[in-house]
């Protein structure tokens, strides 16, 4: 096997031509650093030798060598920054062969089958995308960033795998997915692409060490030295995906065109899944363990619901990629445990105040304690605004609050006003996330890829009066918490989701109207009047 084959494959560009163009940025600017040197050696040379001899030229001879000194000084700094920093590697959950002997099996009779080296090890990330990523670099090696024989010199790249392509698609589905990404490593074997690409990855590091104290200067030579190779690289780097795509299509390309179907399916679905259903449990400072299993239950429902996905489904009795792993559930709770870390800002390893929940007991521990919370903080809110207090924390209290006869909710704009400070203040106490149950954070623990923006002062009082109105519906009435794996915390009644509450918040928030809300607390049998337990 070659090992790298073609590089120029069906008619797409050249990704060597490109390579060679980036690390021709790099010799000029290596010659450029050099130039000084040598007009400082020709000067000494032309002195010594007569040459140049009497006024101007030994201070110029001398101010030139000053000059050469202190470029070549700071251009070694720089190279020095340049060779060593390291570049940024994604988290990802490691997948020894140990714990996927069949998954990397496959991934090898891909490799073998499209002529290229096989990726040297698989990682997993809580993400709907795969990708290959180089770790060859030294510095993962002195900062222990990963140990294993992908970060030795000229090791092949890690096939990372979107962990939720594991659990919904089938065995020969994620087989087609992957086979255009494991292509890849043969260009990526090319000495002009590795080379170029750890430049350009040199570079890029070099320009964050730039933000730090002391090193400040050196950003912005490494700034300017990407924005001269960009374009190169942009396009090396599709002309690498091209020849990786053209070497695949002998490879399930048939298959291949259908799972791309799931791949749009299964983005839908994770996201639907993290803010709807993890992010209110990541808020009250509980982790869904298996996050992973949960989007198979989203999709599956999606599928029910939406005549689009109609048939989808039946691919259900077929093997599922988890299988290729020895314990699919450690690895769910690990990548579950990832994602909480990436999009929200969770710290790294489980505690007291950081505990996982199963999907079973979520009702009762996540949406349950989520009302009840929001509950208090609603009526502290009212206390902190003089509203007088009735025999407890009653739902009545904060309906004869919202009320407004004029209609123009100017109680409404005061609570929502007190709700978000009160809210600012408690994220301020638990970290920059916003995690709830007084979990530790660290600087280190604020979330790469958050999931919402900010929720303005109105969605806040309504989260928090509709919590208030489904504790009361839960003490008062046949009413329990439940879970819609699409839209998260639902209140059910008599076994029943009731999916018409909100609207008849939003009219007693917005416009002061309490009798729609009244209307239909009357038909459940929620007693307004009668104090709510609270957390």
């Amino acid at each position: 096997m070659s090992g790298t084959g073609s590089i120029v494959e069906g008619g797409a560009p050249s990704a060597r031509s490109r390579a060679l163009a980036v690390l021709r940025v790099r010799s000029r600017a290596l010659a450029l650093g050099v130039l000084p040197a040598a007009l400082a050696v020709v000067l000494l040379s032309a002195r010594m030798t007569g040459r140049l001899a009497g006024d101007p030229w030994p201070v110029v001879t001398l101010v030139v060598c000053v000059v050469a000194a202190l470029v070549l000084l700071a251009g070694g700094v720089f190279a020095a920054v340049v060779l060593r920093a390291s570049p940024a590697v994604t988290p990802t959950v490691p997948l020894p062969e140990s714990a996927a002997p069949d998954l990397y099996r496959m991934v090898r009779d891909l490799a073998d089958r499209m002529d290229v080296p096989a990726p040297s090890a698989i990682a997993l990330t809580p993400d709907c995308d795969s990708w290959l990523e180089d770790r060859t670099h030294a510095a993962h090696r002195r900062g222990g960033i990963s140990g294993g024989r992908e970060t030795e010199p000229g090791a092949a790249p890690v096939l990372v795998i979107g962990s939720p392509f594991l659990w919904w698609m089938r065995v020969a589905e994620l087989r087609a997915v992957l086979a255009p990404v494991v292509a890849g490593t043969g260009p990526s074997a090319h000495p002009d692409i590795a080379d170029a690409r750890g430049f350009v990855r040199g570079l890029d590091a070099a320009a964050d060490v730039g933000s730090r104290p002391g090193l400040g200067w050196i950003g912005r030579p490494a700034r300017l030295l990407l924005r001269l190779c960009q374009t190169d690289a942009a396009e090396m780097e599709r002309g690498v995906a091209a020849a990786a795509s053209d070497r695949a299509q002998g490879v399930d390309y048939g298959l291949r065109i259908v799972a791309q179907e799931q791949v749009g399916l299964a983005y839908a679905g994770w996201d639907r899944l993290l803010t709807r259903v993890a992010l209110p449990a990541w808020r009250m400072g509980r982790w869904p363990a298996h996050l992973d299993a949960g989007v198979v239950s989203a999709l599956t429902e999606l599928s029910r619901r939406d005549r689009l996905a109609e048939g989808f489904t039946s691919r259900l009795g077929e093997r599922p990629a988890c299988d290729l792993l020895e314990r699919p559930g450690v690895v769910d709770e690990a990548a579950s445990l990832l994602a909480a870390r990436l999009f929200h800002g969770g710290p790294a390893e489980a505690g007291p105040d950081w505990s996982p929940v199963d999907w079973a007991a979520y009702p009762e521990e996540v949406v349950d304690r989520k009302w009840r919370a929001e509950a208090a903080r609603l009526h502290a809110s009212l206390d902190a605004l003089a509203v007088p207090a009735g025999p407890g924390p009653t739902l009545d209290r904060v309906l004869g609050y919202l009320t407004d006869a004029a209609g123009e909710g100017a109680a409404g704009e005061a609570l929502a006003g007190r709700l978000s400070g009160d809210l600012a203040r408690e994220e301020c106490s638990t970290g920059a996330g916003g995690a709830g149950g007084g979990v530790a954070r660290g600087a280190d623990t604020v979330p790469l890829f958050p999931l919402q923006p900010p929720r303005s002062g109105r969605d806040l009082l309504a989260d928090h009066v509709t919590a208030m109105v489904c504790a009361a519906a839960v003490d008062s009435a046949d009413a329990a918490p439940g879970l819609d794996w699409l839209d998260g915390p639902v209140l059910l009644v008599g076994g029943e989701r009731r999916a018409d509450l909100a609207p008849r918040v939003l009219t007693l928030v917005e416009d002061g109207d309490p009798e729609p809300l009244r209307d239909w607390l009357a038909e459940l049998g929620v007693r307004p009047e009668k104090p709510v337990r609270l957390v």
